[in-house]
Protein backbone atom coordinates (compact mmCIF):
# COMPACT_ATOMS: atom_id res chain seq x y z
CA UNK A 1 0.00 0.00 0.00
CA UNK A 2 3.11 2.35 0.84
CA UNK A 3 4.59 1.82 -3.00
CA UNK A 4 0.85 1.86 -4.26
CA UNK A 5 0.46 5.57 -2.48
CA UNK A 6 3.61 6.18 -3.64
CA UNK A 7 3.09 5.29 -7.32
CA UNK A 8 -0.72 6.67 -7.49
CA UNK A 9 -0.37 9.76 -5.66
CA UNK A 10 2.61 10.60 -8.24
CA UNK A 11 1.15 9.21 -11.32
CA UNK A 12 -2.18 11.04 -11.27
CA UNK A 13 -3.71 13.06 -14.10
CA UNK A 14 -0.45 15.66 -14.03
CA UNK A 15 1.48 13.29 -16.76
CA UNK A 16 -1.81 12.73 -18.67
CA UNK A 17 -2.47 16.84 -18.62
CA UNK A 18 1.34 18.28 -18.83
CA UNK A 19 1.87 17.37 -22.68
CA UNK A 20 -0.68 20.31 -23.54
CA UNK A 21 1.15 22.60 -20.82
CA UNK A 22 4.63 21.53 -22.38
CA UNK A 23 3.60 21.40 -25.79
CA UNK A 24 5.04 25.30 -26.20
CA UNK A 25 8.11 24.45 -24.97
CA UNK A 26 8.61 21.74 -27.84
CA UNK A 27 11.98 19.38 -27.38
CA UNK A 28 12.98 21.55 -24.95
CA UNK A 29 11.20 18.95 -22.21
CA UNK A 30 13.73 16.44 -23.13
CA UNK A 31 16.33 17.79 -20.95
CA UNK A 32 13.88 19.26 -19.02
CA UNK A 33 12.61 15.92 -17.74
CA UNK A 34 15.61 14.37 -17.33
CA UNK A 35 16.58 16.91 -15.03
CA UNK A 36 13.51 16.58 -13.12
CA UNK A 37 13.81 12.95 -13.32
CA UNK A 38 17.18 12.34 -11.81
CA UNK A 39 16.47 15.37 -9.40
CA UNK A 40 13.23 13.76 -7.78
CA UNK A 41 15.49 10.55 -7.22
CA UNK A 42 17.87 12.54 -5.19
CA UNK A 43 14.93 13.64 -2.93
CA UNK A 44 13.13 10.84 -2.54
CA UNK A 45 16.61 9.61 -1.30
CA UNK A 46 16.79 12.31 1.03
CA UNK A 47 12.87 11.07 2.43
CA UNK A 48 13.59 7.19 1.94
CA UNK A 49 17.24 7.80 4.39
CA UNK A 50 15.27 9.62 7.12
CA UNK A 51 12.43 7.17 7.20
CA UNK A 52 15.47 4.96 7.95
CA UNK A 53 17.45 7.00 10.27
CA UNK A 54 14.63 8.22 12.70
CA UNK A 55 11.53 5.47 12.41
CA UNK A 56 9.97 6.18 15.05
CA UNK A 57 9.32 10.13 13.56
CA UNK A 58 6.33 10.72 12.11
CA UNK A 59 7.07 12.54 9.15
CA UNK A 60 8.67 14.99 7.75
CA UNK A 61 7.56 17.69 10.67
CA UNK A 62 9.16 15.94 13.45
CA UNK A 63 12.45 15.27 10.77
CA UNK A 64 12.18 19.15 10.20
CA UNK A 65 11.81 20.17 14.16
CA UNK A 66 14.52 17.67 15.19
CA UNK A 67 17.25 20.17 12.75
CA UNK A 68 15.55 23.19 12.73
CA UNK A 69 13.24 23.93 15.41
CA UNK A 70 9.26 23.65 15.97
CA UNK A 71 8.74 27.15 14.23
CA UNK A 72 10.78 26.57 10.92
CA UNK A 73 9.08 22.96 10.78
CA UNK A 74 5.68 24.40 11.09
CA UNK A 75 6.40 26.70 8.22
CA UNK A 76 7.91 24.53 6.17
CA UNK A 77 5.11 22.13 6.65
CA UNK A 78 2.41 24.86 6.57
CA UNK A 79 3.95 25.29 2.62
CA UNK A 80 3.43 21.27 2.08
CA UNK A 81 0.13 21.41 3.73
CA UNK A 82 -1.15 24.51 1.06
CA UNK A 83 0.57 22.67 -1.57
CA UNK A 84 -1.55 19.58 -1.14
CA UNK A 85 -4.98 21.38 -0.67
CA UNK A 86 -3.80 23.03 -4.23
CA UNK A 87 -2.94 19.49 -5.36
CA UNK A 88 -6.55 18.08 -4.71
CA UNK A 89 -8.13 21.41 -6.68
CA UNK A 90 -5.58 20.59 -9.72
CA UNK A 91 -6.54 16.85 -9.78
CA UNK A 92 -10.00 17.91 -9.73
CA UNK A 93 -9.28 20.18 -12.31
CA UNK A 94 -7.95 17.30 -14.47
CA UNK A 95 -10.14 15.07 -14.61
CA UNK A 96 -12.62 17.30 -14.99
CA UNK A 97 -10.69 18.32 -18.43
CA UNK A 98 -11.19 14.64 -19.02
CA UNK A 99 -14.82 14.40 -18.31
CA UNK A 100 -15.16 16.20 -21.22
CA UNK A 101 -14.44 13.80 -23.99
CA UNK A 102 -17.58 11.98 -22.11
CA UNK A 103 -19.72 16.12 -21.59
CA UNK A 104 -18.52 18.27 -23.88
CA UNK A 105 -20.49 20.97 -22.04
CA UNK A 106 -17.13 20.65 -19.39
CA UNK A 107 -15.08 22.15 -21.96
CA UNK A 108 -17.13 25.53 -22.73
CA UNK A 109 -19.13 26.01 -19.16
CA UNK A 110 -16.70 26.96 -16.90
CA UNK A 111 -18.90 27.42 -14.17
CA UNK A 112 -20.06 23.72 -14.36
CA UNK A 113 -16.89 22.07 -14.51
CA UNK A 114 -15.79 23.83 -11.45
CA UNK A 115 -18.62 22.29 -9.94
CA UNK A 116 -18.37 19.56 -10.84
CA UNK A 117 -14.36 19.51 -9.99
CA UNK A 118 -15.37 20.45 -6.34
CA UNK A 119 -18.21 17.50 -6.31
CA UNK A 120 -15.16 15.21 -6.72
CA UNK A 121 -13.55 16.62 -3.89
CA UNK A 122 -15.92 15.35 -1.77
CA UNK A 123 -16.36 12.48 -3.04
CA UNK A 124 -13.38 11.36 -1.40
CA UNK A 125 -13.54 12.93 1.65
CA UNK A 126 -16.63 10.55 2.24
CA UNK A 127 -14.39 7.42 1.32
CA UNK A 128 -11.03 8.13 3.63
CA UNK A 129 -13.69 9.30 6.59
CA UNK A 130 -14.39 5.05 6.46
CA UNK A 131 -10.06 4.28 7.05
CA UNK A 132 -6.90 4.55 6.16
CA UNK A 133 -7.21 0.86 5.00
CA UNK A 134 -10.06 1.32 3.12
CA UNK A 135 -8.80 4.35 1.27
CA UNK A 136 -5.68 2.36 0.77
CA UNK A 137 -7.42 -0.55 -1.01
CA UNK A 138 -8.79 2.10 -3.53
CA UNK A 139 -5.39 3.40 -4.06
CA UNK A 140 -3.97 -0.03 -5.00
CA UNK A 141 -6.67 -0.70 -7.81
CA UNK A 142 -6.33 3.02 -9.57
CA UNK A 143 -3.00 2.40 -9.66
CA UNK A 144 -3.60 -1.20 -11.38
CA UNK A 145 -5.27 0.66 -13.74
CA UNK A 146 -2.56 3.45 -14.29
CA UNK A 147 -0.05 1.21 -15.08
CA UNK A 148 -2.63 -0.70 -17.59
CA UNK A 149 -3.12 2.75 -19.11
CA UNK A 150 0.97 3.64 -19.41
CA UNK A 151 1.49 0.04 -21.13
CA UNK A 152 -0.95 0.84 -23.70
CA UNK A 153 0.22 3.91 -24.64
CA UNK A 154 3.65 3.07 -24.89
CA UNK A 155 1.95 0.46 -27.56
CA UNK A 156 0.56 2.73 -29.22
CA UNK A 157 3.67 5.07 -29.80
CA UNK A 158 5.55 2.34 -30.42
CA UNK A 159 3.30 1.08 -33.51
CA UNK A 160 3.04 5.16 -34.62
CA UNK A 161 6.72 5.23 -34.50
CA UNK A 162 7.76 2.22 -36.17
CA UNK A 163 5.25 0.63 -38.06
CA UNK A 164 5.05 1.51 -41.82
CA UNK A 165 2.66 4.21 -42.87
CA UNK A 166 2.32 5.65 -45.88
CA UNK A 167 2.17 9.04 -44.89
CA UNK A 168 4.69 9.93 -41.54
CA UNK A 169 2.42 10.33 -38.12
CA UNK A 170 5.60 12.35 -36.93
CA UNK A 171 4.91 15.88 -35.81
CA UNK A 172 8.47 17.31 -34.29
CA UNK A 173 7.75 20.75 -32.55
CA UNK A 174 9.28 23.61 -33.90
CA UNK A 175 10.46 25.62 -31.01
CA UNK A 176 14.58 26.25 -30.90
CA UNK A 177 16.31 25.02 -27.84
CA UNK A 178 16.58 27.45 -24.89
CA UNK A 179 18.58 27.16 -21.22
CA UNK A 180 15.33 29.30 -20.37
CA UNK A 181 12.82 26.58 -21.87
CA UNK A 182 14.65 24.14 -20.16
CA UNK A 183 14.17 25.44 -16.94
CA UNK A 184 10.85 26.25 -17.49
CA UNK A 185 9.64 22.82 -19.19
CA UNK A 186 11.85 21.31 -16.32
CA UNK A 187 9.64 22.70 -13.77
CA UNK A 188 5.99 22.61 -14.97
CA UNK A 189 7.55 18.49 -15.38
CA UNK A 190 8.25 18.39 -11.55
CA UNK A 191 4.48 19.05 -10.77
CA UNK A 192 4.15 15.51 -12.56
CA UNK A 193 7.03 13.93 -10.18
CA UNK A 194 5.23 15.32 -6.92
CA UNK A 195 4.29 13.31 -4.51
CA UNK A 196 7.93 10.93 -4.19
CA UNK A 197 7.86 11.60 -0.58
CA UNK A 198 4.48 10.07 -0.11
CA UNK A 199 5.51 7.27 1.86
CA UNK A 200 7.01 9.26 4.77
CA UNK A 201 3.69 11.24 5.06
CA UNK A 202 1.42 9.08 7.14
CA UNK A 203 4.24 6.92 9.18
CA UNK A 204 2.76 6.78 11.78
CA UNK A 205 0.44 4.56 10.46
CA UNK A 206 2.91 2.45 8.80
CA UNK A 207 4.23 -1.19 10.03
CA UNK A 208 8.03 -1.19 10.44
CA UNK A 209 8.72 1.65 9.05
CA UNK A 210 12.35 2.12 9.38
CA UNK A 211 12.45 -0.47 6.38
CA UNK A 212 8.69 -0.23 4.65
CA UNK A 213 8.62 3.49 3.81
CA UNK A 214 12.81 3.91 2.19
CA UNK A 215 11.83 0.38 0.15
CA UNK A 216 8.39 1.97 -0.91
CA UNK A 217 10.04 4.82 -1.83
CA UNK A 218 13.01 3.99 -3.84
CA UNK A 219 10.64 1.42 -5.85
CA UNK A 220 7.56 3.94 -6.21
CA UNK A 221 10.47 6.26 -7.77
CA UNK A 222 12.01 4.11 -9.97
CA UNK A 223 8.72 2.89 -11.41
CA UNK A 224 7.46 6.58 -11.70
CA UNK A 225 10.45 7.72 -13.66
CA UNK A 226 10.35 4.71 -16.03
CA UNK A 227 6.81 4.93 -16.91
CA UNK A 228 7.30 8.85 -17.46
CA UNK A 229 10.24 8.59 -19.83
CA UNK A 230 8.48 6.14 -21.64
CA UNK A 231 5.30 8.19 -21.97
CA UNK A 232 5.81 11.10 -21.64
CA UNK A 233 7.13 12.45 -25.20
CA UNK A 234 4.49 10.42 -27.50
CA UNK A 235 2.19 13.22 -27.45
CA UNK A 236 4.65 15.70 -28.06
CA UNK A 237 5.74 13.63 -31.74
CA UNK A 238 2.23 12.92 -33.06
CA UNK A 239 0.46 15.66 -32.32
CA UNK A 240 1.03 18.49 -33.99
CA UNK A 241 2.39 21.60 -31.19
CA UNK A 242 -0.26 23.96 -31.97
CA UNK A 243 -2.90 21.49 -31.56
CA UNK A 244 -1.45 19.85 -28.10
CA UNK A 245 -0.71 22.96 -26.37
CA UNK A 246 -4.93 23.61 -26.80
CA UNK A 247 -5.95 20.24 -25.70
CA UNK A 248 -7.65 19.40 -22.52
CA UNK A 249 -7.29 15.54 -22.92
CA UNK A 250 -4.03 15.02 -24.77
CA UNK A 251 -4.19 11.32 -24.13
CA UNK A 252 -7.63 10.67 -25.72
CA UNK A 253 -6.66 13.22 -28.27
CA UNK A 254 -3.49 10.75 -29.16
CA UNK A 255 -5.98 7.62 -29.44
CA UNK A 256 -8.53 9.08 -30.86
CA UNK A 257 -6.19 10.14 -33.66
CA UNK A 258 -4.69 7.05 -34.51
CA UNK A 259 -7.87 4.57 -33.33
CA UNK A 260 -11.04 6.57 -33.76
CA UNK A 261 -12.72 8.44 -31.39
CA UNK A 262 -14.02 5.00 -29.57
CA UNK A 263 -10.61 5.08 -28.09
CA UNK A 264 -10.14 8.14 -27.21
CA UNK A 265 -13.09 7.70 -24.48
CA UNK A 266 -11.84 4.64 -23.30
CA UNK A 267 -8.29 6.47 -23.15
CA UNK A 268 -10.14 9.18 -20.49
CA UNK A 269 -11.68 6.62 -18.82
CA UNK A 270 -8.47 5.45 -17.78
CA UNK A 271 -7.29 8.93 -17.17
CA UNK A 272 -10.39 9.40 -14.72
CA UNK A 273 -9.60 6.70 -12.82
CA UNK A 274 -5.77 7.23 -12.34
CA UNK A 275 -7.13 11.05 -11.56
CA UNK A 276 -9.22 9.56 -9.28
CA UNK A 277 -7.23 7.40 -7.38
CA UNK A 278 -4.63 10.09 -6.71
CA UNK A 279 -7.25 12.12 -5.77
CA UNK A 280 -8.30 9.71 -3.11
CA UNK A 281 -4.10 9.43 -2.06
CA UNK A 282 -3.75 12.74 -2.00
CA UNK A 283 -6.81 13.05 0.65
CA UNK A 284 -5.28 10.53 2.77
CA UNK A 285 -2.35 12.63 2.84
CA UNK A 286 -3.76 15.68 3.72
CA UNK A 287 -5.90 14.27 6.44
CA UNK A 288 -2.47 12.20 8.11
CA UNK A 289 -0.84 15.61 7.74
CA UNK A 290 -3.48 17.83 9.41
CA UNK A 291 -3.62 15.50 12.56
CA UNK A 292 0.64 15.70 12.62
CA UNK A 293 0.24 19.12 13.00
CA UNK A 294 -2.12 18.42 15.68
CA UNK A 295 -0.28 16.87 17.23
CA UNK A 296 2.83 19.05 16.95
CA UNK A 297 1.05 21.83 18.17
CA UNK A 298 0.98 24.02 15.49
CA UNK A 299 -3.12 23.09 15.01
CA UNK A 300 -5.87 23.17 17.48
CA UNK A 301 -5.85 19.20 19.04
CA UNK A 302 -9.91 18.98 17.08
CA UNK A 303 -8.29 18.51 14.03
CA UNK A 304 -5.86 15.70 15.40
CA UNK A 305 -9.45 13.87 16.78
CA UNK A 306 -10.43 10.54 14.54
CA UNK A 307 -13.73 8.86 14.42
CA UNK A 308 -13.85 5.10 15.00
CA UNK A 309 -12.30 4.21 11.78
CA UNK A 310 -9.44 5.82 13.20
CA UNK A 311 -10.40 8.99 10.07
CA UNK A 312 -9.55 12.43 10.90
CA UNK A 313 -13.04 13.52 10.07
CA UNK A 314 -13.03 17.09 10.94
CA UNK A 315 -9.46 17.02 9.16
CA UNK A 316 -11.08 16.35 6.33
CA UNK A 317 -13.82 18.40 6.14
CA UNK A 318 -11.35 21.28 6.46
CA UNK A 319 -9.13 20.91 3.97
CA UNK A 320 -12.00 20.11 1.59
CA UNK A 321 -13.52 23.27 2.22
CA UNK A 322 -10.02 25.05 1.65
CA UNK A 323 -9.41 22.53 -1.94
CA UNK A 324 -13.09 24.03 -3.03
CA UNK A 325 -12.25 27.60 -2.56
CA UNK A 326 -9.27 26.76 -4.47
CA UNK A 327 -11.16 25.06 -7.43
CA UNK A 328 -13.54 27.54 -8.11
CA UNK A 329 -11.11 30.48 -7.68
CA UNK A 330 -8.71 28.44 -10.19
CA UNK A 331 -11.10 28.33 -13.70
CA UNK A 332 -10.52 31.17 -16.42
CA UNK A 333 -10.16 30.72 -20.35
CA UNK A 334 -9.73 27.16 -20.43
CA UNK A 335 -9.22 24.07 -18.45
CA UNK A 336 -5.92 23.64 -19.85
CA UNK A 337 -4.72 27.36 -18.41
CA UNK A 338 -6.51 26.29 -15.33
CA UNK A 339 -4.06 23.10 -14.91
CA UNK A 340 -1.05 24.90 -15.74
CA UNK A 341 -1.39 27.66 -13.33
CA UNK A 342 -2.46 25.77 -10.29
CA UNK A 343 0.39 23.32 -11.70
CA UNK A 344 3.17 25.98 -10.75
CA UNK A 345 1.32 27.27 -7.95
CA UNK A 346 1.86 23.60 -6.14
CA UNK A 347 5.38 23.12 -7.25
CA UNK A 348 6.26 26.59 -5.63
CA UNK A 349 4.85 25.67 -2.60
CA UNK A 350 6.14 21.95 -2.18
CA UNK A 351 9.66 23.33 -2.87
CA UNK A 352 10.30 24.09 1.04
CA UNK A 353 9.71 20.68 2.09
CA UNK A 354 11.99 19.00 -0.12
CA UNK A 355 14.41 21.77 0.25
CA UNK A 356 14.31 21.75 4.18
CA UNK A 357 14.38 18.03 4.61
CA UNK A 358 17.46 17.98 1.76
CA UNK A 359 18.69 20.57 4.45
CA UNK A 360 18.46 18.78 7.65
CA UNK A 361 20.38 16.04 6.65
CA UNK A 362 22.90 18.22 5.85
CA UNK A 363 22.62 19.96 9.19
CA UNK A 364 22.12 16.63 10.78
CA UNK A 365 25.36 15.26 9.83
CA UNK A 366 27.15 18.34 10.71
CA UNK A 367 25.79 18.08 14.51
CA UNK A 368 27.31 14.56 14.32
CA UNK A 369 24.30 13.19 15.35
CA UNK A 370 23.97 10.58 11.99
CA UNK A 371 26.21 8.18 14.20
CA UNK A 372 28.82 6.34 12.11
CA UNK A 373 29.29 7.07 8.71
CA UNK A 374 29.18 4.00 6.30
CA UNK A 375 29.30 3.99 2.82
CA UNK A 376 24.97 4.33 2.42
CA UNK A 377 25.20 6.87 4.81
CA UNK A 378 27.42 8.61 2.74
CA UNK A 379 25.92 8.37 -0.42
CA UNK A 380 22.84 9.72 1.22
CA UNK A 381 24.91 12.72 2.33
CA UNK A 382 25.81 13.39 -1.30
CA UNK A 383 22.12 12.94 -2.44
CA UNK A 384 21.01 15.38 -0.05
CA UNK A 385 23.28 18.06 -1.65
CA UNK A 386 22.38 17.05 -5.17
CA UNK A 387 18.75 17.55 -4.02
CA UNK A 388 19.69 20.92 -2.63
CA UNK A 389 20.86 22.12 -5.78
CA UNK A 390 18.01 20.80 -7.73
CA UNK A 391 15.54 22.36 -5.16
CA UNK A 392 17.27 25.44 -6.09
CA UNK A 393 17.00 24.86 -9.88
CA UNK A 394 13.70 24.13 -10.09
CA UNK A 395 13.00 27.62 -8.03
CA UNK A 396 14.17 28.92 -10.78
CA UNK A 397 11.77 28.04 -13.26
CA UNK A 398 8.60 28.66 -11.20
CA UNK A 399 8.30 32.52 -12.23
CA UNK A 400 7.15 35.66 -10.78
CA UNK A 401 3.30 35.23 -10.76
CA UNK A 402 3.33 31.74 -9.44
CA UNK A 403 5.69 31.96 -6.74
CA UNK A 404 3.71 35.25 -5.79
CA UNK A 405 0.44 33.25 -5.26
CA UNK A 406 2.45 30.33 -3.58
CA UNK A 407 4.47 32.75 -1.34
CA UNK A 408 1.36 34.54 0.36
CA UNK A 409 -0.86 31.74 1.51
CA UNK A 410 2.70 30.32 2.67
CA UNK A 411 3.53 33.14 4.44
CA UNK A 412 0.41 33.03 6.18
CA UNK A 413 1.71 30.36 8.10
CA UNK A 414 4.01 32.87 10.13
CA UNK A 415 1.16 34.60 11.90
CA UNK A 416 -0.71 31.35 12.34
CA UNK A 417 2.17 29.47 14.03
CA UNK A 418 2.43 32.89 16.08
CA UNK A 419 -1.09 33.36 17.35
CA UNK A 420 -1.97 29.44 18.10
CA UNK A 421 1.49 28.10 18.97
CA UNK A 422 2.96 30.72 20.98
CA UNK A 423 -0.32 32.55 22.12
CA UNK A 424 -3.09 30.76 22.26
CA UNK A 425 -2.07 27.34 23.11
CA UNK A 426 -0.35 28.42 26.38
CA UNK A 427 -2.99 30.41 27.18
CA UNK A 428 -5.62 27.25 26.69
CA UNK A 429 -2.82 25.31 28.51
CA UNK A 430 -2.96 27.70 31.76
Amino acid sequence: MCTALVVGNTIGVGIFMLPASLAPYGLNAVPGWLITTVGCIFVAWVFAGLARAFPQDDGPYAYASRALGHGVAFVIMWCYWISTVVTNAVLATGVVGYLSAFFPALAVNHLLAAVTAVALVWVFVVINVGGVRAAGWVQVWSTVVKLALQVGIVALGGWALFAPHEVSPVHLPTTPYSLSSVIAASTLALYAMLGVESAAMPAGRVCDPGRTIPRATFIGTLIVAGVYVCVSLIPMVLIPQNELAVSSAPFADLFARFLGPASGKVIAVFVIVSGLGCLNGWTLILGELTVSFARHGGFPPALGKVNAHGAPTRAFVLTAILASLMTLSSYNDSTAGAFTFLNLVVTASNLPVYLGCAIVVLILWRRGELGRLRSRESRWIAAAVLATLYCVWASIGIGGKSLLWALVPCAAGVPVYWWYAIVRRPALAS
